[in-house]
């Protein structure tokens, strides 16, 4: 989709993966409406992590969706999956046409500001199996995304914006950590929708 002149072909990675950004997928009007609708109809929860023995809850806060209700698992804690709304139904069909790819599945992560973030990490979850391609939709503020590598330490940085969409896929996420980081100077919210496909 050359709406923006994006192309989704690049790799943004040098070796050991594929990342590609496609930029904004749809008009501002049609992603500030899905902005609105994702804020007030999802079933929002603060997440939680138990980290060397500690429960944590965090600020940020996440929801899951999906084809059925998958278990999945990651910071040591377990969620079940809700099924789709009309509008995620609607934004994984799109995502689906725009990388020939199919999901089962959705993470949802809801950033209040820009002192909400994610640290390094890998979604490398038995669940997802190997070389999964995972695809994030942005909604909202812009936010920086970073990605490093395991063993060199190379790092990748790409600006997420307002209704675009990011793709990680083939050994990615065996070689690539990636994090949101803090920033104070971000003050508005950040939805991210991040589609994935979990091994039944």
């Amino acid at each position: 989709m050359d709406l923006f002149n994006q192309d989704p072909t690049a790799n943004l990675l040098p070796f050991d993966g594929i990342v590609q950004y496609y930029g904004p997928v749809m008009k501002r009007d049609t992603a500030d409406h899905y902005l609105n609708t994702l804020l007030q109809d999802i079933e929002w929860k603060n997440d939680e992590a138990i980290i060397y023995g500690k429960h944590i809850i965090t600020k940020r806060k996440v929801a899951w969706y999906g084809d059925r209700a998958f278990s999945y698992t990651y910071s040591n804690t377990t969620k079940q999956a809700l099924i789709w709304t009309k509008e995620l139904l609607e934004l994984k069909q799109l995502v689906e046409k725009l990388t020939g790819d199919t999901f089962n599945s959705c993470l949802l992560n809801l950033y209040h500001t820009g002192e909400e973030g994610m640290a390094w990490h890998s979604d490398d979850e038995k669940s997802l199996g190997l070389n999964t391609c995972i695809a994030s939709l942005s909604f909202g503020a812009e936010r920086k995304f970073s990605l490093k590598h395991k063993t060199t330490g190379d790092t990748v940085i790409q600006m997420l914006q307002h209704g675009s969409l990011l793709v990680m896929k083939g050994a990615t996420q065996t070689n690539w950590l990636h994090c949101l980081p803090k920033t104070k100077k971000v003050l508005l919210p950040r939805v991210n929708l991040t589609f994935r496909t979990i091994i039944k």
